[in-house]
């Protein structure tokens, strides 16, 4: 099996790629570090919607050509279970690198996956990748695309329309509605801090139109600080002095409305990672035919895919292995694709004009 930086690549059979990308398009964090910190790190929807595709994609029950092949996907390597590991980075940065560790008779012994934002692509003159670097502080370790016919690295990636090289992940899609989210969250809790609400303000008004000197109002404010805002302090009684008085206000309902505010943000966050809204335990209809249905469009959209797209992208890669290598996900063995499985063998067993071979074909039997 043929893979990059072939000697078809080096004599210009191929079309030659370029490196592409976005500028930015907003004030939000651009950096892929800066992303993780505000999104996965530090916003529990994102991050329970990355570990629910994730996680589903992990624990799908695998089916392949080789019990073998079956064993080496299902086993940890290094502490991390693979295709969870390579959903979250594809979900997040885009781009997956999964690293082929051999014996010294050349047999494969485990599958690593490397942190995408430490590797870098190598591409030769027509910009087909040749290898790829992976960087850790100031080492750098340099894995041949080909090494002899066989890959040292194989790199699943997910659509980019910009960029030949790199996938383009989630993340960069939910920044916004996640810089939203946050920031509502910092607003919602300096209002927790102040009572909820500016619940009034003081009035000087001693009746010959003087102001406040600059060192009264400096006392007037560290008092205030200082005894009357906080938690702590809600619901304290004030004692004003002569020419000060108290007069009550409060934020108009548009104000205070950062509850929608945040549903939003968060359901935008949910589109973005292909998680339906309510199993994020988004406000939405609750029923439970609604939470079921959303647990199998959960499958059908967003699970079943990414490892269909994991699964192809590691058996085409593990060909000088394992020989026509197929991998696929047991969809008889998903407990949430039941009642379509059912549904399949019931109408599949009312087919009179079917034969058993025919039947048993239908419902993916040998």
């Amino acid at each position: 099996m043929k893979w990059f930086g072939r000697k078809a690549a080096r004599e210009g059979q191929r079309p030659a790629l370029a490196r592409g990308g976005w500028g930015s398009l907003g004030d939000w964090p651009r950096s892929y570090e800066m992303q993780l910190r505000e999104g996965y790190c530090q916003n529990p929807v994102a991050q329970r919607a990355v570990r629910l595709v994730a996680e589903g994609v992990g624990a799908a029950p695998l089916a392949g050509s080789d019990p073998a092949l079956v064993a080496l996907i299902a086993a940890p390597s290094g502490g991390q279970r693979l295709l969870e590991t390579l959903a979250a980075q594809l979900l997040l940065h885009g781009n997956g690198y999964v690293q082929l560790l051999t014996d010294g008779a050349g047999q494969l012994q485990a599958l690593y996956a490397l942190r995408p934002e430490r590797v870098t692509v190598e591409p030769d003159a027509n910009g087909w990748p040749i290898a790829y670097r992976y960087r850790v502080g100031e080492h750098v370790t340099r894995l041949a695309a080909d090494d002899g016919g066989r890959p040292q690295i194989l790199h699943l990636r997910a659509f980019h329309p910009a960029d030949d090289h790199y996938g383009l992940g989630c993340l960069d899609a939910a920044t916004g509605a996640i810089a939203i989210h946050n920031a509502a969250t910092r607003w919602n809790k300096a209002l927790l801090d102040n009572a909820a609400r500016p619940s009034g303000a003081l009035v000087y008004d001693p009746g010959d139109g003087s102001a406040l000197a600059p060192d009264q109002f400096a006392r007037l404010k560290d008092e205030m600080e200082a005894g009357f805002a906080g938690a702590a302090n809600a619901g304290r009684p004030m004692l004003l002095e002569g020419g000060l008085k108290w007069q009550a206000m409060s934020l108009t309902p548009a104000d205070m409305d950062f509850v929608g505010l945040k549903a939003a943000a968060a359901r935008e966050i949910a589109l973005a990672f292909g998680v339906p809204p309510m199993l994020l335990g988004l406000p939405g209809d609750a029923a439970y035919a609604n939470y079921r249905e959303a647990n199998r469009a959960l499958w059908r959209q967003a699970i079943l895919p990414m490892a269909g797209h994991l699964l192809d992208g590691i058996a085409q890669g593990l060909g000088s292995w394992f020989p026509e290598a197929t991998l696929t996900v047991d969809l008889d063995r998903v407990t949430a694709l039941a009642e379509d499985r059912e549904r399949l063998w019931q109408q599949v067993s009312a087919a009179a004009f079917l034969t058993d071979e025919e039947k048993r074909k239908l419902v993916g039997l040998s």
